[in-house]
């Protein structure tokens, strides 16, 4: 995938034949740690979401102004294979954990643009645990970066700033917007 300097991406994979990829609460905590430390060069992430079986991230692409830097598809490779290293270690298999490709979908192309489906698919991506039956309320997912919207927790891995500023939307609408569930139709239009 091509990504281009200043878009907002939906970047998301899930395991191998639909496979869990995360086993344990450190699981999901080493993968963040490795998507902040591989992603911090390339993108600032807007909005997270890790389920037991795939996850999802929001990012605007940065310029890049150091010839130096890797792409972020480089990255993502990285990351995922050392991801897959440290869980066939611990879960005591071979293989493939994640499918084959990493999808990428440009939601916004130049963030001049307005932006119609950035909110949408921060929602979209927040409900995967309330859809999966995992949780009752949003807040009590803890692998995703709703509960640092609300207030919850203060993480640091999401630019909560940047990411009402693209949207062109105040927290207190996004909150009331994230109660509504996103629509087939819209989820469609998202992939």
């Amino acid at each position: 995938m091509e990504f281009i300097e200043d878009s907002i991406y939906h970047i998301y994979n899930r395991g191998n034949n639909r496979q869990q990829i995360f086993f344990t609460d450190e699981n999901y905590l080493f993968f963040l740690e490795k998507i902040r430390s591989g992603f911090s060069l390339h993108c600032e992430i807007l909005s997270y979401c890790l389920m037991p079986n795939h996850f999802h991230f929001i990012v605007l692409i940065k310029s890049k102004e150091d010839g130096r830097i890797r792409d972020l598809n480089s990255a993502i490779a990285i990351i995922l294979r050392s991801y897959t290293r440290a869980v066939q270690k611990q879960e005591n298999f071979t293989g493939s954990l994640f499918q084959q490709k990493t999808k990428a979908k440009k939601l916004v192309g130049n963030v001049n643009e307005t932006v119609s489906y950035l909110s949408i698919c921060a929602h979209y991506i927040h409900q995967n645990p309330l859809k999966a039956g995992l949780v009752k309320i949003l807040k009590d997912w803890k692998y995703s970066s709703y509960p640092d919207y609300v207030g919850l927790r203060n993480g640091s891995l999401c630019n909560r700033e940047l990411f009402y500023a693209f949207a062109g939307i105040s927290k207190e609408q996004f909150l009331i917007e994230s109660e509504t569930l996103v629509s087939e139709k819209l989820q469609k239009d998202l992939f």
